[in-house]
């Protein structure tokens, strides 16, 4: 694959723009967006490279080794990152193993350092010490959040009374260390930034009273607020060919596009100008 871009490199250090998807809490929808972050980057003519740290689940890499099917079986040939693989340790001891798992993840950003303009991490829904490691290497942290108090708990706890904010929580204190560690390193601050998904079209108070709490939430402890995905099926069946929506509609393949499936494809774009990634100018239409 021909990659035509522009380099997109830190000015004062020269790597490649890192994007960690980080949340502590399963289900809210990392991989999903990870993969068309990821694949949106490779059709704007990005060198992108991929690393997945849920090594024991691995959604992120089985989509896009599907992906990598995907021509072998059609002939069609689709923009891609590169995966990168992390394996587990096989160490008994989880100190030993953890400590292996590190270094070996110290060495797959050493190795993509050069040939890359962005690295794409798709985290556990776990605290581990690989997703610590990862947020602590990000340049932009985009956190999934599934549109309800259960899940904006990971960032904060609220009054069950009067819905105001009581204090961060502990995710929220792991993010405010990672930015100090990268003041102290001299490195480019972290943009952090919460995308709310599922967002419901009904519950319209619940709906409000979630977005008035993470509005509250951004101004106090430094994040941006960007559109989400909605609950959309569409998602869940492309993944055994490693498709997005940004590559329907496909020859051969049997889902016509329906008004659904539009709407998705710009909340995918709605996303990549949100994230205000360098090298792409607020711009989605080469994507």
């Amino acid at each position: 694959m021909e990659h035509s871009a522009p380099a997109v490199r830190h000015a004062a250090t020269g790597r490649p723009h890192v994007i960690v998807f980080g949340n502590e809490k399963g289900g809210t929808g990392k991989t999903t967006a990870a993969m068309h972050v990821a694949v949106a980057l490779a059709r704007a003519g990005k060198r992108v490279a991929a690393i997945d740290l849920d090594t024991r689940q691995r959604s992120f890499s089985r989509q896009l080794e599907n992906r990598g099917e995907w021509p072998k079986r059609t002939g069609k040939l689709l923009a891609a990152p590169e995966l990168c693989l992390m394996t587990r340790s096989s160490q008994r001891s989880l100190d030993a193993a953890a400590e292996e798992e590190a270094v070996r993840l110290v060495e797959v950003f050493a190795a993509v350092e050069n040939d890359f303009d962005f690295v794409v991490v798709d985290t556990p829904g776990a605290d581990t010490q690989l997703s610590r490691l990862a947020h602590a290497a990000a340049d932009t942290l985009v956190t999934p959040l599934n549109d309800s108090f259960v899940d904006f708990d990971l960032l904060a706890r609220v009054d069950p009374a009067t819905f105001e904010i009581k204090q961060p929580s502990v995710y929220s204190d792991l993010v405010w260390d990672c930015r100090k560690k990268r003041l102290l390193a001299r490195k480019p601050a972290l943009d952090w930034v919460v995308m709310r998904n599922r967002v419901a079209a009904t519950e319209a108070r619940n709906r409000r009273r979630v977005s008035a709490a993470l509005d509250a939430l951004a101004e106090r402890i430094g994040f941006r607020v960007a559109p989400g995905f909605g609950e959309r099926v569409i998602y869940r069946e492309l993944f055994p060919m490693g498709l997005t929506m940004l590559d329907l509609p496909q020859p051969g393949l049997d889902i016509s596009l329906t008004m659904s499936h539009v709407a998705a494809r710009q909340e995918v774009r709605e996303l990549i100008v949100s994230l205000k990634l360098p090298g792409l100018d607020g711009r989605a239409g080469a994507l």
